[in-house]
């Protein structure tokens, strides 16, 4: 198996289209993470922001529009249909951000291209993260900014995994989540992500707790849970019943975090900060 191959293949497959499908609503409920990513870009003169794992585009394209066309907006990501509708939505805004598909970790970009580099849960999923931090910070000018958001740890964010502990005894045979390997998770461990970031290169290394109030539709979390997670991803394998009856589990799980027609929930992160 080459580098992220695993990672590649899921993201061009059922989960990417999961995000695709539910880019309005993803991108409603994860606005405030946007709205943070953009404020810390525009602390300091920006002139080529990277923008990694950037998905369907809501923070490259946010970004665009706060800093204009004083500077060059890129992003990047390994999903093909992702980016598909990321170039799709930066043309029908007039935006001039660009998008290209490549894996951060490998990809051979030019020595100190970039003043700039965010990511909005786009970090976490590498094989190997020091190689992967050390080839971004190549990619990073001198004094250069890296700026990212990852989620802190499943205790920390009990939401999100509130279905798969929900459905769990209907499918027994689903994955446990973990902590430290790729995935939402991660780099959910500071002390862990700090030596990642000080072996790769990276100098004044800070992480900052941030809470974002986040919500969606109460009427989106069929959608929520079929479309992506480790029980959307179980449910593409089991028989109509089964289906049926986790999804109906899962949904009165939630419960608690309905308030009329809206679901509201927490999202415990990090904000990384780090120079070249």
């Amino acid at each position: 198996m080459t580098i992220n191959e695993a990672q590649a293949r899921f993201w061009n497959g059922p989960a990417a289209e999961g995000w695709v499908k539910g880019q309005a609503m993803l991108d409603g409920m994860f606005a405030p993470v946007a709205e943070r990513i953009v404020e810390t870009v525009t602390e300091a003169p920006a002139r080529n922001v990277l923008d990694v794992g950037c998905g369907t585009g809501a923070t490259t394209l946010a970004i665009s529009r706060a800093l204009g066309d004083s500077a060059a907006c890129t992003g990047l990501d390994i999903s093909e249909p992702m980016l598909a509708l990321a170039r799709a939505r930066a043309k029908d805004a007039g935006a001039t951000a660009q998008f290209i598909r490549a894996d951060a970790q490998t990809h051979a970009f030019a020595p100190g291209q970039y003043d700039t580099i965010v990511s909005r849960f786009g970090i976490m999923f590498f094989d190997d993260p020091v190689a992967a931090f050390s080839n971004l910070r190549r990619a990073c000018a001198a004094g250069g900014r890296l700026r990212c958001i990852a989620w802190r740890s499943m205790a920390d964010n009990p939401f999100m995994t509130t279905a798969e502990r929900a459905a769990a005894p209907l499918l027994p045979d689903m994955p446990a989540r973990e902590e430290d390997v790729p995935g939402q998770f991660g780099l959910a461990d500071a002390d862990r992500t700090r030596r990642i970031l000080a072996d790769s290169g990276w100098t004044g290394i800070a992480f900052v707790p941030v809470d974002f109030a986040c919500t969606m539709p109460a009427a989106a979390i069929d959608g929520f849970l079929i479309q992506r997670g480790p029980v959307g991803a179980a449910l593409q394998d089991v028989d109509d019943a089964t289906r049926a009856r986790v999804i109906e589990t899962a949904r009165a799980a939630f419960a608690p975090y309905v308030h009329g027609d809206e679901v509201r929930f927490n999202a415990a992160c990090w904000m990384i900060r780090a120079q070249a």
